[in-house]
């Protein structure tokens, strides 16, 4: 019975037929009838076995038994079939009972195929899914695995809480271990098309990730060609190693690293997280590859911002792989290249737009770009973004800007000072005190800064940690209405479910780290050639995005079409891809105004100011 039910049956069965056998033989040795008329004749082997097996299995074959000595014989027969019908009953029942505890557990294999598999379990698991169910929606018969060490019926409930539909999307959960090669079978890991492994909200979680990355491109049974692997790492010390083990077949995102970049862009762009969101948001438009025409080969970049219409050209992909980002614009296409294409999706970037370009340059507009120029910056809170930010923010400034730091840690000061050595253009102070507190805030003259960050604390839970940041939200919006002036304030929060909140007290961005995080692994997931767009987007060497004045492109207040923008911003070597309007950045129902890959042909009044958005080398 230690065996399991399969074992119970097959023993149940050999008690069966040695019963039946060994009664069927008595019968025969004793010369038993089966009828008491005189003439009757003893039953032969055969018609003895019959006999037993039937009582063995029906009790109801006894009534019409004659004699004392066959219905004797039978009657044990029954016995032994009561007693063998019961534990073959109980041992199904059992087994039912276990293969159903086991699929509640888990822990079966998954027989889907080409799916998206997902490695692991953390907050960002929903917001991933919820992309993957978007950008599934015109597949057929999509599917999404889950592998973590957690409950199988508590993680299918979260989901179901925390996204309305799923759509067309089949999701498939299975408990185990992403460190234990034994379950990748039971995901079907060779069959997946894309793997994405998350990093666990524990210490040291890179080790985790590396490991798990180790232990799909190392497998006894991986398959021969190579896997398409999403990895997100933390710590950039752990970049190379991780590189080492994903063998050519895994990108990675170094999440602390893009945060702090998108942050330090976005305090000195209103706007900025918006346009981010939305690019990484399959809701929206995105970044596609798509071949160029034959039309196209031997005219000029230029040429492609206005040969599509209902896209907007970024860059050009090459056959090497090679991806070049608002490149010159007299660059000529090649045979067999490609256009980078923001689009609503793959298959609306047809080139439907002007084969010449025709606009009233009458329209044009230059005011002066002001360039870098010392600025000054605030600080509020630390966590272990801080360096990070502040070291990029020194990539955009003049020599001579100024940071301030706030925060409840007294012993900030020593690691601000030792950080002030890396920065060449920025001179760092230090002040502790509580963000949280209106004083804090009062003491250090907040409107005298050019631009202000709000960081979370991370030591703390993160709904708790959103309420101090909007604490201070608060208290800063109570200010800048007291003094009659306006802040430009950039907020990390942890929870996307915070934001609405948050718009209460009306700060320009809102930067939510494990959205963007989870955004940016949905988009890889389904192209890892992105990877590389993203690393010219977000550094700040080569073309990235800004919004800029539209009195540096043209006239407003005058009517016109997103052609004449284009053009106008071509002329500056730049490639025009939306714009906003700045009396919607409080209104969340239009994006916060931001308008990315606007139809080019429809017109647009702009007021003085609205902000083109633009990729430029600065």
């Amino acid at each position: 019975m230690s065996g399991g039910p399969m074992a119970v049956i097959q023993w149940l069965a050999i008690v069966s037929v040695v019963s039946v056998v060994v009664l069927g033989a008595i019968m025969v040795s004793l010369g038993i009838s089966a009828s008491t008329e005189p003439d009757a004749e003893p039953l032969s082997f055969l018609e003895g076995t019959w006999k037993s097996l039937m009582a063995t299995l029906d009790p109801g074959t006894m009534g019409g038994d004659e004699g004392w000595d066959f219905r004797i014989v039978r009657f044990i027969a029954t016995l032994i079939g009561i007693f063998l019908i019961s534990i073959l009953i109980g041992s199904i029942a059992s087994g039912i009972d276990q293969k159903i505890e086991e699929l509640k557990r888990g822990r079966s294999r998954v027989l889907d195929g080409n799916h998206t598999l997902i490695l692991g379990w953390s907050p960002k698991i929903f917001t991933i899914i919820t992309e993957l169910v978007e950008a599934n929606a015109n597949q057929k018969r999509p599917c999404i695995v889950i592998l973590a060490d957690i409950d199988k019926v508590e993680a299918e409930d979260e989901i179901k809480s925390r996204i309305a539909s799923t759509g067309n999307t089949k999701i498939v959960v299975r408990s185990g271990s992403t460190l234990e090669a034994s379950s990748a079978d039971m995901v079907n890991l060779n069959g997946a098309r894309s793997i994405i492994v998350l990093s666990p909200e524990v210490p040291n979680a890179d080790t985790y990730v590396i490991k798990t990355v180790l232990g799909i491109t190392n497998g006894r049974h991986r398959r021969p060609e190579p896997y398409h692997i999403v990895a997100e790492i933390k710590d950039e010390r752990n970049i190379e190693a991780a590189e080492l083990v994903g063998n050519g077949e895994a990108v990675y995102v170094l999440s602390e690293d893009l945060i702090s970049r998108i942050i330090a862009q976005t305090c000195r762009q209103s706007g900025l997280s918006v346009v981010y969101s939305d690019l990484l948001e399959f809701a929206g438009d995105e970044i596609y590859f798509e071949e160029i025409p034959e039309k196209l080969v031997g005219r000029t970049y230029k040429d492609s911002l206005f040969a599509y219409e209902t896209s907007s050209i970024i860059g050009v992909f090459t056959p090497d792989g090679e991806v070049h980002i608002n490149p010159p614009m007299d660059r000529v296409f090649n045979p067999g290249e490609s256009v980078i294409a923001i689009s609503e999706d793959d298959d609306t970037v047809i080139a439907n737009g002007r084969s010449e370009i025709n606009v009233d340059t009458t329209l044009y507009s230059r005011s002066e770009d002001s360039g870098l120029k010392q600025e000054s910056t605030l600080v509020l809170g630390w966590n272990d973004k801080g360096g990070r930010i502040i070291a990029e923010l020194d990539n955009y400034v003049k020599a001579g800007s100024e940071v301030l730091v706030v925060a409840n840690d007294d012993k900030l000061d020593i690691e601000i000072i030792k950080f002030q050595e890396t920065l060449p253009n920025q001179k760092i102070a230090f002040c502790q005190g509580d963000v949280g507190e209106k004083k804090t805030l009062l003491d250090i003259n907040t409107q005298s800064f050019d631009h202000i960050v709000v960081l979370s604390d991370r030591d703390i839970d993160i709904q708790e940690s959103d309420a101090k940041t909007l604490i201070s939200l608060l208290h800063l919006r109570n200010i800048s209405e007291a003094a009659g002036v306006d802040y430009s304030i950039v907020t990390e929060m942890l929870d996307m479910r915070n934001r609405e909140l948050g718009q209460v007290a009306k700060a320009d961005d809102f930067v939510v780290s494990d959205n963007l995080i989870s955004l940016m692994l949905s988009q890889l997931s389904e192209n890892r050639e992105l990877k590389k767009v993203y690393d010219v987007l977000f550094q700040s060497e080569g073309s990235e995005i800004y919004l800029k004045p539209i009195t540096r492109y043209a006239k407003p207040g005058v009517p016109m079409d997103f052609y004449t923008i284009t053009a106008s911003a071509s002329e500056l070597n730049e490639s025009a891809i939306g714009y906003r309007i700045t009396s919607e950045a409080q209104n969340p129902d239009q994006k916060y105004g931001v308008h990315l890959n606007p139809n080019k042909s429809e017109k647009v009044t702009f007021s003085k100011d609205d902000l083109i958005i633009v990729l430029s080398e600065d």
